[in-house]
């Protein structure tokens, strides 16, 4: 004989019956929002407290592999050729039993400074094909003039959506 699937069913929902019931609730709220809020609070301060235990340890730890990363380089660097051969086409790595050592060019990059002044030099010398120009819509000329807009394709006019938002009442302290 086979089963039928059982159907879970959806959990009920306390949907308040009265004005009173509904304030009531938005009281709840409130009270369980400053209870998230001092929870949130109380796990920072458990974190900044074993931050603060372990940050000596955890500095101290990463100054030793920073001064034992400088000597391994500069003693591989001084035996480069030794370790990778006369062509560095032939490799870049080199086996050191526990680990790997390997020099790695970056790809060519740009970079800029003075932005402005870089753009203006290139407009000066004809160069424009170096100029990104980023062309989008601008909404919020739409919005002041809707009408020459109207019938674009793609170009659609949102209105009436309706947020419900609840915000409990509750006493801001004032910080000196």
């Amino acid at each position: 004989m086979t089963s039928k699937p059982t159907r879970l069913k959806a959990p009920t929902l306390a949907v308040p019956q009265s004005k009173n019931d509904c304030a009531a609730d938005i009281k709840t709220i409130g009270d369980l929002q400053r209870q998230h809020a001092r929870e949130q609070a109380a796990m920072n301060d458990a974190i900044a407290a074993i931050t603060l235990r372990h940050q000596p340890k955890l500095d101290a730890i990463a100054q030793a592999i920073t001064q034992k990363q400088t000597g391994v380089q500069a003693w591989c660097e001084a035996h480069r050729t030794e370790l990778c051969g006369e062509n560095d086409r032939l490799g870049k790595t080199a086996n050191m039993v526990t680990g790997d050592v390997s020099w790695r060019k970056r790809p060519t990059s740009v970079e800029i400074r003075g932005a402005k002044a870089v753009l203006q030099a290139l407009v000066k010398r004809g160069l424009s094909r170096f100029i990104r120009t980023k062309q989008q819509p601008n909404k919020d000329a739409m919005l002041s003039e809707p009408d020459a807009v109207r019938g674009v394709p793609g170009i659609k006019f949102v209105t009436g959506v309706e947020d419900f938002v609840i915000t409990p009442f509750e006493a801001q302290p004032e910080v000196a």
